[in-house]
């Protein structure tokens, strides 16, 4: 089967409009392997390698096939979170399920004074974003008092849907710790194709270790934001995917 490609512009979104693989992108675009549905369904499996995904930016986040941890991207290189809280660089041939990444230009920037928790930190970038309605990428940088993170350990077939996975998740927590949150926030439109609101992972500043963010409080941090009007997605073909059903409210979270 011939793989399709998906295009959105926030404009063209609800009319699905289609534009070949190709296709020349504008500067800036969020690019996407497949969606939440289908990682929340247990599709843990993808045919895009790191080496694929680079070219379409080197800022964001994801996971991996068998949803082995949690995938961390910036300044241009990616690392693995696994269970064990470790921080791994990625090889080329490594592949995945689901990853979103950009090439990270700020729009803005701004500073926030801590501590500040996790729901405090996102009332003050809402109040920073003039509209909530477009797709934003995210890196906050500094000082974190506290941090709770987690990965998710290696999967094998058959696979669990991804609310059975995570309980199976292992946790890390961070005191007093530099480093850099990394991620996106994303129309409530799109819920179901990617994360309605926030959705942050973290690395340290040594690229140590890090994980997919639960908890945080702030000390002092620098906020750059990129603007992005434009969204990417490209779909798998895969079987699994194919004979999904999507309609099951239990795939989205």
């Amino acid at each position: 089967m011939k793989r399709t490609k998906y295009f959105f512009t926030v404009a063209l979104l609800l009319v699905g409009l289609t534009f070949p693989v190709h296709a020349e992108l504008p500067g800036d675009v969020l690019f996407q392997v497949s969606t939440l549905d289908a990682l929340l369904a247990g599709i843990y499996d993808g045919e895009m390698t790191y080496g694929e995904l680079e070219e379409h930016g080197g800022f964001g986040l994801g996971t991996f096939n068998q949803l082995d941890g949690e995938m961390v991207a910036l300044d241009g290189e990616f690392y693995q979170v696994k269970d064990d809280g470790a921080a791994y660089p990625v090889p080329d041939s490594a592949r995945t399920p689901f990853a979103v990444v950009t090439f990270f230009e700020p729009d803005q920037e701004l500073s926030v004074t801590g501590p500040v928790d996790y729901e405090g930190l996102k009332r003050a970038l809402d109040d920073s974003l003039p509209t909530k309605n477009i797709f934003y990428a995210l890196r906050i940088e500094g000082e974190f008092d506290y941090l709770k993170a987690r990965s998710v350990p290696k999967q094998t077939k058959p696979y669990k849907p991804l609310s059975e996975v995570v309980v199976e998740q292992v946790e890390f927590e961070f005191d007093d710790v530099s480093g850099t949150l990394v991620g996106f926030r994303c129309p409530e439109y799109v819920k179901g194709i990617n994360v309605a609101g926030y959705h942050l992972h973290f690395i340290t500043e040594d690229r140590s270790a890090g994980g997919h963010v639960l908890e945080v409080r702030t000390g002092d941090v620098t906020v750059e934001i990129d603007e992005t009007a434009h969204f990417f997605v490209s779909l798998p073909d895969d079987r699994e995917f194919y004979a999904a059903d999507f309609s099951r409210e239990s795939y989205v979270e």
